[in-house]
């Protein structure tokens, strides 16, 4: 049974690259297609498409290999502008080494686009 869609994505992507497969299929949602564009955007991920299976349906997304690390944060922390620095180094390992993902009034962003348009949000993931 599955509870939580971005955990199930999450997983997936992080077993799939593991294992070295080259595509995986991860279950569809609109907060889940925001974090994939994000992730495309930053080279961790190659294109991906829409699956109809009638029953919500599924993403199919090709693996680049460049994912050592992946995963949702919860509780969904609030963050204020002046405070994702600080959100940085608790989840990442290097300054400059993978992205926070953000959900904000403008949809999902990660932390540098964040920082640029001073906008706040929830914390969603982070993948290095």
């Amino acid at each position: 049974m599955k509870h939580d869609v971005l955990a199930d994505l999450f997983s997936v992507i992080k077993s799939s690259e593991a294992v070295g497969h080259k595509e995986c299929v991860v279950p569809a949602s609109n907060l889940g297609k925001g974090i994939l564009k994000v992730m495309q955007e930053h080279n961790y991920i190659g294109n991906f498409e829409f699956i109809d299976d009638g029953k919500g349906g599924k993403f199919k997304l090709q693996l680049l290999g460049n994912i050592n690390k992946c995963n949702v944060i919860k509780p969904r922390f609030s963050v204020k502008t002046d405070e994702i620095i600080k959100w940085e180094k608790r989840f990442l390992p290097a300054e400059n080494v993978g992205i926070l993902l953000l959900t904000t009034n403008k949809g999902v962003i990660d932390q540098n686009k964040a920082k640029k348009e001073k906008e706040g949000g929830q914390l969603l993931g982070f993948v290095y």
